[in-house]
């Protein structure tokens, strides 16, 4: 028989905690701690972040959007308990996110790249 208990470390073990209530309130610091983060560079924009591009995209955005990802996959892990599932379940769930969210990243990155160069070299401009 398996054992049902939920595991009561975090970052691989790194912390470890007594209860699941100072579990939740490791993980809600984390995650305050990441969207602090990202909420501070979006009002200070650091010039060497938003000067410079990377694949077309400033590199502030990548950042967002890397931040972005890492706090959805940690709310799954911890939060919707992908981390007590079969390895064969974390697996299948994280691969097929990680696909989906790189295929959604190209098609806005693309689509978005065509729209404004038609708005700025086509034809018609800003006709919306």
């Amino acid at each position: 028989m398996e054992n049902k208990t939920h595991k009561l470390e975090i970052f691989r073990g790194f912390l470890k905690f007594k209860s699941n209530e100072t579990k939740i309130w490791g993980v809600l610091l984390f995650l305050s701690i990441v969207t602090v983060v990202e909420v501070a560079l979006g009002i200070i924009k650091p010039e060497i972040l938003v000067g410079n591009s990377f694949l077309s995209m400033k590199i502030i955005n990548w950042i967002f959007i890397i931040l972005t990802i890492v706090k959805a996959y940690y709310i799954a892990w911890d939060f919707m308990h992908l981390r007590d599932e079969p390895q064969g379940l974390q697996f299948s769930v994280t691969i097929t996110l990680m696909f989906l969210i790189a295929y959604l990243a190209f098609i806005l990155l693309v689509e978005g790249n065509y729209i404004f160069d038609m708005m700025y070299e086509g034809f018609v401009s800003w006709n919306f």
